[in-house]
C-alpha cells in the first residue's frame, strides 16, 4: 500500500522526535571530533529513531509538503536522514580511519587530522609536498572507495525516493529555480572575479609563499592562509578577550552565557578544523576549536563565535524546524560577519594596536576572495557531480570543468589538475549529525548539502 500523507499531530510527534535524534546526533559529533571519545558511534543512535528514516515515512512526508516553509524543512530532514542511516556505516569507519591513520614524513608520526596544521607550519616547500602527498596516499587508499561506495548509496537513495539523482531531489526541495539562478551567479562572479583574483592572489603567493600563482600547488595554500609573520600581532593569549569585549560592545557578556561553552583545548584527535555543535538550541551550545597559532585560531574563533551567539540567542518558542533546519545562510552570515572584524583595520586597531592594519586588510579581502571563487566553483562542480550517473567520471572535472582552462578552474577550487582524484572525497554527499547526515557545519561537507 502506497504510503499516506501524514495528519498534523503525526507532524508534530515527527518533530518532536527528530529534534531528540539530531541533539543526540551532535553530542555524539562534539565527543568525537573534539577528541573526548575515540569512537564515532552513530549507529545505536540511528536504531532508537530508525523510524524516522524508513523509505515510506520519508515519502509519507513528502506527499504532505504543499508549499509551506516548514513542511518542506521538515522533509528535507527526512531525505537526508534517509541518506545518513544508508550511510552511516561510512561515516563510522571514515571517522575510525581518520582518528586511526598517521603520516609518516621524515621518521615522524603525523595524525591524519593533523596533517594540515602540519602543512600550514611547515615553511619548507618540499617537506610540504611529501606530506601532502603521503596523506593523499592515505586517502586513495583508505577513504576514497568508502567516499565513492557512499555516494552510489545516495545516488541508490535517491532513486528510492522517485527522483532520477540527488540535483533532482533538490529541485523540489528549493523553489525551483534557485539552482540554476545560484550557478549563474557563481559563473558571472567567476567571469567578473577573475583578473582580480589573478593579480592580488600572485601578488599574496609570492609574498608569504615565495610563488607566483601560475607556480603555486595545492600544499602551498595552508601555508598561505598561516601567515606566521603576523603571528606576534595575534597572541593567544588575547583572542578569548577580544572575543569577550568585541561581544560587550554588541551587549553580550560571553562569561555570563550558561548555555555557551568554549571548548580550546588542545588534544591529538581534535579536529583541526573548528566548528559549533547547537547541541540544545538554544541551551546548550558549543564552540570547538583545535588551535594552530596566530591569524587562523582568531578567524576560526571569532567564526564559530558568530555561529554560537546564533544558536544562542535562537528563541526556544521557535518550532524545531525553525531552531534546527532552515537556510544555512543566516548563521553562516552571522560567522562572516564577527570573522571579518579580525580583517577590519578600526578594529584590528582597538583591539590588538596593531601595525600595519591597512596592508593586513588587504590581504584579508584577497583572500576572502579566494574563498568565494573556490566554494562558487565547488558549487558548479557539485551540481555536475550529482547529476552524474558515475561519479567517477567527475574527477578530472576539478581541472576542466571551467571554459577558461583547467589552471584557472583548479586555482580558483585551491587545487591543481593533479587533485583531480581527490574529487570522489570532496564532491560526495557528506555526513554530519546536526541535521541527520546534512553536511553543514563540521568537518568536511558538501557545500550542496540541504
Amino acid at each position: 500500500m502506497p504510503p499516506a500523507p501524514p495528519s498534523d499531530r503525526e507532524l508534530d510527534a515527527y518533530r518532536e522526535q527528530a529534534d531528540r535524534f539530531i541533539a543526540e546526533l551532535d553530542e555524539e559529533f562534539y565527543l568525537h571530533y573534539a577528541g573526548l571519545k575515540e569512537t564515532f558511534d552513530l549507529a545505536p543512535i540511528y536504531e532508537r529513531h530508525k523510524n524516522l528514516t524508513e523509505l515510506d515515512q520519508v515519502k509519507s512526508i513528502g506527499l504532505a509538503v504543499n508549499g509551506g516553509a516548514r513542511v518542506r524543512e521538515l522533509w528535507r530532514f527526512a531525505c537526508e536522514g534517509y541518506f545518513g542511516e544508508l550511510t552511516r556505516d561510512h561515516a563510522e569507519k571514515l571517522a575510525e580511519l581518520e582518528s586511526e591513520l598517521a603520516v609518516s614524513v621524515g621518521g615522524e608520526e603525523i595524525p591524519y587530522r593533523m596533517v594540515r596544521p602540519a602543512l600550514a607550519n611547515e615553511p619548507d616547500r618540499e617537506k610540504r609536498r611529501v606530506l601532502d602527498e603521503r596523506a593523499n596516499d592515505l586517502l586513495d587508499e583508505h577513504m576514497n572507495p568508502l567516499h565513492l561506495d557512499a555516494a552510489e548509496r545516495v545516488q541508490s537513495g535517491t532513486r528510492d525516493l522517485e527522483f532520477a539523482n540527488y540535483l533532482e531531489l533538490y529541485r523540489k526541495a528549493l523553489p525551483s529555480s534557485a539552482l540554476d539562478d545560484l550557478a549563474a551567479q557563481c559563473r558571472k562572479f567567476l567571469d567578473s572575479t577573475e583578473r582580480l583574483y589573478e593579480e592580488w592572489a600572485d601578488k599574496l603567493f609570492r609574498t608569504r609563499v615565495g610563488v607566483s600563482l601560475s607556480e603555486a600547488e595545492r600544499w602551498d595554500v595552508p601555508r598561505l592562509f598561516r601567515a606566521p609573520e603576523w603571528d606576534p600581532m595575534f597572541p593567544a593569549d588575547k583572542m578569548v578577550p577580544a572575543l569577550e569585549g568585541t561581544l560587550i560592545d554588541l551587549g553580550i557578556d560571553l562569561s555570563s552565557q550558561e548555555n555557551v561553552t568554549l571548548d580550546l583545548e588542545e588534544r591529538p584527535n581534535k579536529s583541526p578544523r573548528a566548528f559549533c555543535a547547537p547541541i540544545e538550541v538554544p541551551d546548550r551550545v558549543v564552540l570547538v576549536i583545535q588551535p594552530i597559532g596566530g591569524p587562523d585560531d582568531w578567524r576560526a574563533l571569532f567564526h564559530e563565535g558568530g555561529h554560537t551567539e546564533h544558536f544562542a540567542h535562537t528563541s526556544r518558542d521557535l518550532s524545531m524546524e525553525e531552531k534546527r533546519l532552515g537556510d544555512n545562510a543566516v548563521t553562516e552570515g552571522w560567522a562572516m560577519l564577527l570573522q571579518h572584524l579580525t580583517d577590519e583595520p578600526a578594529w584590528l586597531t582597538r583591539r590588538l594596536d596593531f601595525p600595519r592594519p591597512n596592508e593586513y586588510a588587504v590581504e584579508g579581502a584577497t583572500g576572502l576572495l579566494y574563498f568565494v571563487r573556490r566554494y562558487a566553483a565547488k558549487i558548479l562542480y557539485e551540481l555536475e557531480f550529482h547529476a552524474a550517473e558515475d561519479v567517477t567520471t567527475m574527477r578530472g572535472r576539478y581541472a576542466d570543468r571551467e571554459p577558461r582552462g583547467g589552471l584557472a578552474a583548479a586555482r580558483a577550487l585551491g587545487r591543481g589538475p593533479e587533485d583531480a582524484r581527490r574529487g570522489d572525497a570532496e564532491g560526495g554527499h557528506r555526513l554530519h549529525p546536526r541535521d541527520g547526515g546534512r553536511g553543514r557545519k563540521g568537518p568536511g561537507g558538501s557545500s550542496l548539502s540541504l
